[in-house]
């Protein structure tokens, strides 16, 4: 009888996938914090990095950031593209890894999705249903 195995995707990322992640992230907001990365798009702006997903075999290393403010993030990722080699490199330095990872930048929605959920938790319907506790007024199960 075979036994039921779930897939890493089930289990979400290993420890070791969610510490490099979180070492890779310290050293991007070492390297933005101190002006490390000599690029003026990059010099002017503050960015903060949420997170950082490794893949299963760490590799890649996607990492999500956000100018304070939302403030020109498409320029903002178009420098970080354009000094990835760079970057790549610092970490490479800086982490004891087999393999230096490859890092995308990607936009972080968490504060603008944390904004809409709260605007909506917030909202006159939602207040409504809670008051009467979730039922319709002319729910025929009232009675």
């Amino acid at each position: 009888m075979a036994r039921h195995q779930s897939s890493r995707h089930d289990r979400g990322p290993s420890q070791r996938a969610l510490r490099v992640g979180e070492l890779v992230r310290h050293v991007l907001a070492e390297l933005f914090s101190r002006g490390e990365v000599r690029d003026e798009v990059l010099e002017s702006h503050v960015i903060t990095i949420p997170e950082v997903r490794m893949s299963p075999d760490l590799r890649l290393a996607t990492a999500y950031i956000m100018p304070l403010g939302g403030k020109d993030i498409g320029l903002v990722l178009e420098a970080l593209d354009r000094n990835r080699r760079f970057i790549k490199g610092e970490v490479a330095r800086r982490i004891n890894l087999r393999y230096a990872p490859e890092i995308r930048f990607r936009r972080d929605d968490t504060f603008e999705e944390a904004s809409r959920i709260d605007a909506l938790l917030h909202s006159e319907k939602v207040r409504r249903d809670l008051e009467t506790g979730g039922k319709a007024e002319d729910d025929p199960d009232d009675d």
